[in-house]
């Protein structure tokens, strides 16, 4: 059902994009299509998103902590693991995660299959082991009966992060805006609007949350014009970010630059959830990404901009 109302949406938005004029040449690219995926796969997908037998108590789906009816991330700054302790970093968003470069904060997997199977065999997270979650799903009958359908060797560890996956893939936000500026109606944003966009690319910030998931797309040093981990205190391992990856200097507290689609609904921001609103998350990018701090008009201008990015997701805001 989720993805045949997104294709319906995108169906409906194609020809109407289209009769605008010719799409800008900007930095910035509009959302693709959400590519096409086995029915019976992104439905089973979608089923095992939401099954907590993933998880070694049968507590944690991935769901729990990617709720996606609050744009696929958590309102905690820390979601709760499978023993109800809090994990080492924010959760991210699901919602177009497909489109980032690599996965997790520290970039230390490059595909959703990979992403899929850390989550579930972490100690700290859904502390599950493969063998427990196949044998889990291979019990069940309607599961059994439903890879048998969308999958020649029925229930496997592949064809399950394979289900997984294809349903993330489907987990695209067009329709933003933005993305409608972008493709040639220009009408769409308010002058105050496209003013913020101006200031988001005169400053900077455009160095960084770059390409089609505006961010997602490469690393970058959290505290180049001072110690952000420092001054707000309490250090821990995550807060190495790639060092804890690659064991080189260079890589400390360097993390994935995060996608800046649908940020206006996505707080608390950051590695550590450490920002609870945007104008927070706004001010201490300036300060220790950029150096400077804007003028307060200046300041709201890029905010405005920020919430034209706001997508669609199953048709709806």
């Amino acid at each position: 059902m989720g993805l045949s109302r997104s294709v319906l949406f995108l169906m409906l938005l194609a020809p109407w994009a289209n009769s605008f004029a010719a799409p800008l040449d900007e930095p910035l690219k509009p959302l693709p299509d959400i590519p096409k995926q086995d029915p019976k796969r992104v439905e089973l997908g979608r089923r095992l998103f939401q099954d907590p037998r993933l998880s070694v108590n049968n507590t944690l789906s991935c769901a729990s902590c990617h709720q996606l009816d609050k744009n696929g991330a958590d309102s905690r700054a820390l979601s709760l693991g499978f023993d109800g302790q809090p994990v080492a970093v924010n959760t991210p968003t699901v919602l177009n995660a497909s489109l980032n470069f690599r996965q997790f904060w520290d970039g230390r997997v490059e595909t959703l299959e990979e992403q899929t199977s850390g989550v579930i065999t972490s100690p700290h997270e859904m502390g599950s082991d493969w063998n427990t979650v196949v044998q889990r799903i291979a019990d069940d009958s309607g599961y059994r009966q439903s890879f048998s359908a969308a999958y020649p060797d029925a229930v496997t560890q592949a064809n399950i992060q394979n289900a997984l996956t294809s349903y993330e893939r489907t987990l695209l936000t067009p329709g933003s805006r933005f993305d409608q500026y972008l493709l040639g109606n220009t009408e769409i944003l308010t002058l105050d609007e496209k003013y913020g966009y101006q200031r988001f690319k005169d400053y900077g910030c455009i160095a960084c949350h770059q390409g089609v998931n505006i961010g997602g797309n490469m690393y970058q040093k959290f505290g180049v014009f001072g110690d952000y981990i420092a001054d707000r205190g309490n250090p821990t391992v995550a807060d190495q970010g790639r060092f804890n990856v690659t064991g080189d200097e260079n890589d400390r507290a360097v993390f994935k630059v995060p996608s800046l689609r649908n940020v206006a609904l996505t707080a608390p921001y950051f590695h550590d959830g450490s920002a609870p609103t945007l104008e927070r998350a706004v001010d201490v990018m300036f300060q220790y990404q950029l150096g400077r701090m804007p003028s307060e008009e200046d300041k709201a201008l890029i905010i405005e901009f920020l919430k034209t990015l706001t997508g669609h997701w199953e048709g709806q805001s």
